[in-house]
């Protein structure tokens, strides 16, 4: 039985974020988070702030409020970014900043807090997302991928930076996902059925799925794992789906 561990889930009342902190409290652990209104959040067992993660001096505050809230901290979650969908000549310059503030500048704030206070302890698992379009050319994803393939470099380096001081640091790169966050996709059933089309197995991914792995890269029996990005994207970036008939 893996033992319980103290978790901080930044965008803990997202969908991933949400399915993520069920789970591990069903299963003992300590969890605590932030979004930016926690106050719908149903997890009456967890600590939960307020924070704007795109605010450094903010998520610094509220990192080190739940570190002492909690006693601690083994396990920290970044499900937090958004989905910009517009190819480039249609992205103005403020959509380009936003989409790199909210999904690689908050990811850095997050880690630059992350790792000292890890380092100290002597261990740590850091996690954060990345996106499929970040492995393999999807139109109108230039901003939100290059926003993610420069979080999953940051990743890699990160792991090489901390790995002598007992930290592991990995991200998971999830295709469309039926999240809040996908609405606007997810609520089109066109848009939903061309969606499911593009994945070889005919389906988009659940929250539940991408909190399981999740689970596990936190878990002991990942304790052999850091530096990686792992794909879950029911096949999209890796095969060529069969013609229909």
């Amino acid at each position: 039985m893996s033992k319980k561990k103290k978790h901080i889930i930044g965008g803990i009342t997202g969908g991933i974020g949400h399915s993520l902190a069920q789970a591990l409290l069903d299963e003992g652990h300590t969890v605590g988070g932030f979004s930016r209104n926690t106050d719908h959040a149903n997890l009456d067992s967890a600590t939960l702030r307020n924070c704007d993660a795109t605010d450094p001096e903010a998520i610094e505050a509220t990192l080190l409020a739940l570190n002492e809230e909690l006693g601690g901290i083994d396990c920290y979650t970044h499900a937090i970014g958004s989905i910009f969908l517009r190819p480039a000549h249609l992205t103005s310059p403020a959509d380009w900043h936003t989409t790199i503030r909210q999904n690689l500048d908050s990811a850095f704030y997050a880690l630059r807090v992350l790792t000292k206070m890890m380092s100290k302890q002597g261990s740590g698992s850091c996690l954060f997302f990345s996106t499929a379009a970040a492995q393999s050319g999807i139109a109108s994803h230039e901003a939100i991928a290059a926003a993610k393939g420069g979080l999953e470099a940051m990743v890699r380096s990160a792991a090489a930076s901390y790995s002598s001081r007992g930290l592991r640091i990995n991200a998971i790169a999830p295709s469309l996902t039926d999240t809040p966050l996908s609405k606007d996709i997810t609520g089109n059933a066109q848009a939903l059925e061309i969606s499911k089309r593009m994945h070889p197995l005919g389906s988009i991914g659940q929250a539940d799925d991408v909190a399981s792995l999740a689970a596990w890269l936190h878990s002991d029996a990942a304790k052999f794992v850091t530096g990686q990005t792992y794909v879950i994207d029911g096949g999209i970036s890796a095969i060529v789906p069969k013609p229909k008939a």
